[in-house]
């Protein structure tokens, strides 16, 4: 099987039900109750579907084995790539957030990674402190189970910005892509979730979630990260596809009139973008006139830029046998895997395993009441 054959989902929300185990003792009690920071907006539905709660009774996502046979097995995907919850968004402490990153990074390996090799990991940083972001990377960097870093969308300076420098350098030493997933908007040190203020209610605040990859993503080539560090590569996870078209085509137009303002800049921002920048399908857009999403993969250079996601376990999961059906087998294959081995070094399948059917559940603080819970953010 070529790398292309195979099929590689790019954003499984695992959850971490022993994270609170790997916390030093000094911050267990504020793990328990800590909670959600009040500025985060919540979906009153919940995100997570109701028909994928593991035999044993746990949290969606919370036992391995389940999420393999009702997930991977059923809908034949050779690797999941681990996402996990949306932790960044609780509170205001920077201590406690990179506590809770490198927490986040063990329980992964203990819980997911050492279960089984279809799992692949995500390094989370908090992206508001670089030295620690960076020192994180290099903690674990030597387990080659974990194929990228990840952080929240939005962080208080624009990522581009030579302040966030040492955290691209880091991954890039390491070989890894940055990636950026929302959830954390308006949540916690983060600022107002777009640049006219806070919202009123959740929908208005997810309906605009594209403007932060649009964002960072132009702080980041207008700033000459990828001139800085040519081997990087980034992955906007959950934030759509039809906004890129228009920045490209915007930032094109700027740059041949205002070059001069950024003279490291040695090419067009659209070519720096669909060089160095990757896509997630899911939630993919749904034109009125199905051919116009057609229109639009051509237009990002779909067979290179964007790689399949489901976004497993939450209600607007997409099912990989129904979406992209009507693109050119090629591309559709590169989406659907070939891209995203070749980005996260996946050349072939994953070897036969024999595991359980599921594990224990553990009873944490943070299935009361009061404490974090991934389920409330997304």
């Amino acid at each position: 099987m070529s790398s292309e054959e195979l099929v590689v989902d790019c954003d499984v929300h695992n959850d971490l039900v022993g994270l609170s185990s790997h916390l030093p003792t000094v911050w267990q009690n504020t793990w328990q109750t800590l909670g959600q920071p009040r500025g985060n907006y919540a979906n009153p539905r919940g995100v997570a579907r109701k028909d994928v709660t593991p035999p044993n009774g746990g949290r969606a996502a919370s036992d391995p084995y389940f999420l393999i046979s009702d997930h991977l097995d059923r809908y034949r995907i050779d690797y999941g790539i681990l996402t996990g919850p949306t932790l960044l968004g609780m509170g205001t402490d920077p201590d406690f957030l990179n506590v809770v990153a490198t927490a986040y990074n063990a329980c992964t390996v203990t819980e997911w990674l050492d279960r089984s090799d279809r799992f692949r990991g995500s390094i989370l940083v908090y992206g508001d402190e670089p030295a620690a972001a960076a020192a994180e990377i290099r903690r674990w960097s030597g387990d080659r189970r974990f194929v990228q870093v990840i952080t929240a969308a939005t962080t208080r300076r624009p990522l581009g910005q030579r302040y966030h420098w040492p955290i691209f350098e880091a991954a890039a030493e390491a070989g890894l892509p940055f990636a950026i997933h929302p959830g954390t908007e308006g949540a916690g040190t983060a600022l107002p979730p777009t640049p006219v203020g806070w919202p009123s209610r959740y929908m208005e605040w997810h309906n605009i979630l594209p403007i932060s990859y649009m964002a960072q993503l132009n702080s980041m080539i207008t700033e000459g990260v990828f001139e800085q560090f040519p081997t990087l590569q980034v992955v906007a996870i959950e934030g759509g596809t039809a906004w890129l078209p228009h920045l490209m085509w915007r930032m094109d137009k700027n740059y041949k009139a205002l070059r001069d303002t950024t003279p490291w800049l040695k090419r067009l921002p659209s070519e720096y973008i669909l060089d160095h920048v990757k896509l997630t399908t899911q939630p993919i857009e749904e034109p009125r006139r199905p051919h116009e999403l057609g229109q639009i993969l051509a237009m990002i250079d779909a067979d290179r830029t964007l790689m399949f996601s489901s976004d497993y376990p939450h209600w607007d999961f997409d099912n990989r046998d129904l979406i992209l059906s009507s693109v050119e087998p090629a591309t559709r294959s590169k989406i659907m895997g070939g891209t995203a081995a070749e980005l996260y070094r996946l050349q072939s399948p994953p070897a036969a395993e024999d595991l359980p059917p599921h594990l224990p559940v553990e009873t944490e603080p943070s299935e009361r009441s009061g404490a974090p819970t991934e389920t409330a953010v997304e």
